[in-house]
């Protein structure tokens, strides 16, 4: 365990100080917080920091995951999650929070809350859980943190010591005391070891609160409450097996004690047994995740036709699913037709089930008929973002650009911080002649992703080309503008 003396502490503090403000229950790098400026909280009595504010900490915190981390860009993944995140914070008590979820592909066991109710969930969380109440009752904990502003009362209790102290003090947040008492307590020996106790003692109540909000939700979003206790009860038994230093990161930013474990058994105990019915959904999410990690296809072939075939499985759909999807990847497109066409019968509306039809037919080489397929599940499922985003795809791909840019460009004023949607319609415009347009959202890209030299190479590019159109000239002007002053105030920050 290291010991860090007061003199480095005190010099990575400032270095680290606005990283704190990430995250509640997890912090990903020192690196992050570089990227942006970190606003006024207020002051610890009570105020915190505006809706502006929070939104513009919430957009840089952003551009910052995707910079360091791999989101993942699937439809059929984003929209789940944020189906099953809308459905628990319709519960959460707290209309004015805005909330944004999203995956990131990484096989650890974790979650994480940001700034502006932005929550992330490894895939690998995904895949641990073994019921869709379990993976609710963690979303359901994070949106807590969010509702209960455990950030701004964080640095708000911090400031309220001093700046001096409360950069020490957010040093040894992020070196650990947010997460495991032991390395928070180690980070800050010979500094304040007081003042990192009373941290380490507010984040305690801050998990507590998070559990106790996070069951109501569950219940109110009728998700079974004892999923909470169930599933820190498994994760328990494996913080057992670990050496401390080994553990997973959702252990190490979310330790769980015995009296933690019994805690939030008896409130769960509070609310009636019932019988809790599980989306198919969350068992195709499952699926896709699990196929992905095959290597080789056959393997994935030989584990999906064997599972079916043994009847070891939780959900029959979602395994044919799975051989159908494992089928494509391995070309054998008759199989994975005949596979498909199965579930089909079993439920003609299901966006994930028509997807997969129109990549056979795309990989087959007859887009019409991906196209007709996809445009009948649109007109069974208006407005479908995975259906609608592989419509316009496809059509990319079969030289209807311009038609592929309109409907890519109407799912932007929908979804304008989607950052794979901007990638695609740039290339959508540039295939359509749109050349000016095409470096305008590739900018946009850019910057959503965190690149902002290169955003602002794109709209250098773009202005030159789009003298003739004023209004297009105009909004690139500004955006110009905007992204050469942060760019400016980031290498201020620096020096």
């Amino acid at each position: 365990m290291q010991i860090l003396s007061p003199k480095t502490l005190q010099a990575r503090a400032m270095a680290v100080f606005i990283s704190v403000m990430l995250l509640l229950s997890n912090i990903t790098s020192v690196a992050i917080a570089r990227n942006f400026e970190l606003p006024s909280f207020g002051d610890p009595s009570g105020r915190v920091i505006s809706p502006t504010q929070e939104r513009r900490l919430g957009q840089a915190f952003m551009r910052s995951v995707r910079k360091s981390m791999k989101i993942v860009s699937d439809p059929l993944l984003i929209s789940y999650i944020e189906s099953l995140g809308r459905r628990l914070v319709s519960n959460s008590g707290d209309a004015n929070q805005p909330f944004s979820f999203f995956l990131v592909d990484n096989q650890e066991v974790n979650a994480f809350a940001g700034p502006a109710g932005n929550i992330g969930i490894f895939t690998g969380l995904i895949l641990t859980t073994e019921s869709e109440s379990e993976l609710a009752s963690v979303i359901a904990h994070e949106i807590a943190h969010v509702t209960q502003k455990h950030l701004a009362r964080t640095f708000g209790a911090a400031e309220s010591m001093g700046i001096s102290s409360a950069a020490i003090l957010l040093a040894a947040i992020v070196l650990g005391a947010a997460s495991n008492a032991n390395v928070g307590a180690a980070a800050a020996a010979g500094v304040q070891a007081g003042l990192a106790q009373q941290q380490i003692n507010f984040t305690r109540e801050n998990e507590k609160e998070a559990d106790r909000v996070g069951i109501r939700i569950l219940a109110d979003s009728d998700f079974d409450p004892r999923a909470m206790p169930a599933f820190f009860t498994r994760l328990g038994k494996v913080n057992m097996v670990y050496d401390k230093q080994k553990l997973p990161e959702f252990l190490r930013t979310h330790p769980i004690s015995k009296n933690r474990m019994a805690d939030t058994l008896g409130r769960a105990e509070a609310y009636p047994y019932k019988q809790y019915p599980e989306s198919t959904d969350y068992h195709l999410v499952r699926t896709i995740l699990r196929e992905q990690k095959f290597k080789n296809p056959k393997q994935a072939v030989n584990f999906f036709k064997k599972t079916l075939a043994e009847g070891r499985y939780r959900n029959a759909q979602a395994q044919r699913y799975g051989l159908a999807r494992a089928l494509i990847s391995a070309r054998k497109y008759k199989e994975a037709m005949k596979q498909i066409n199965l579930l089909l019968k079993k439920d003609s509306n299901k966006p994930h089930y028509l997807i997969t039809k129109a990549v056979i037919y795309r990989n087959t080489a007859n887009p019409k008929q991906a196209l007709k397929v996809l445009q009948r599940g649109l007109k069974r499922n208006p407005g479908n973002f995975p259906l609608t985003l592989h419509y316009a795809d496809i059509l990319l791909q079969s030289g209807q650009a311009a038609k592929a840019e309109r409907i890519l460009e109407k799912l932007i004023k929908i979804r304008p911080h989607d950052a794979g949607l901007k990638k695609l319609a740039a290339m959508a415009a540039g295939k359509a002649g749109h050349i000016s347009q095409g470096h305008y959202f590739m900018a946009e890209y850019y910057y959503l992703s965190g690149d902002l030299e290169s955003a602002q190479r794109q709209l250098e590019i773009s202005l030159n080309g789009s003298r003739n159109d004023f209004y297009l000239s105009a909004k690139m002007a500004a955006r110009l503008k905007d992204i050469k002053q942060e760019i400016a105030d980031l290498k201020q920050r620096k020096h």
